[in-house]
């Protein structure tokens, strides 16, 4: 994997966690009783964005680690995922 390639596999990670820790602990205006005229009431009032901005560039550079591992070291190949050995009696 040359350097290129893994900062594309980081940046894919990156945003995929990014957008499973976004609606976290997200507070809404319909949560707080004071939706603002004109907005939705499930429009965010507190959303945390840098906080979730370093949990996510945290937890991307772990999996980063371990995927990159993977593909490095090739601890795993396609025929470690094969069921066919477990189903044929």
């Amino acid at each position: 994997m040359g350097i290129t390639s893994g900062l594309v596999l980081y940046a894919v990670i990156w945003f995929m966690t990014f957008f499973v820790v976004l609606p976290c602990r997200v507070t809404t205006q319909g949560d707080i009783g004071e939706v603002v005229p004109g907005t939705h009431a499930g429009a965010p009032e507190h959303h945390h964005l840098r906080k979730k901005a370093w949990i996510t560039t945290g937890l991307a550079a772990l999996i980063w680690v371990l995927v990159a591992s993977i593909i490095l070291f090739g601890n795993l190949d396609i025929k470690s995922f094969s069921l066919r050995e477990y189903f044929q009696g």
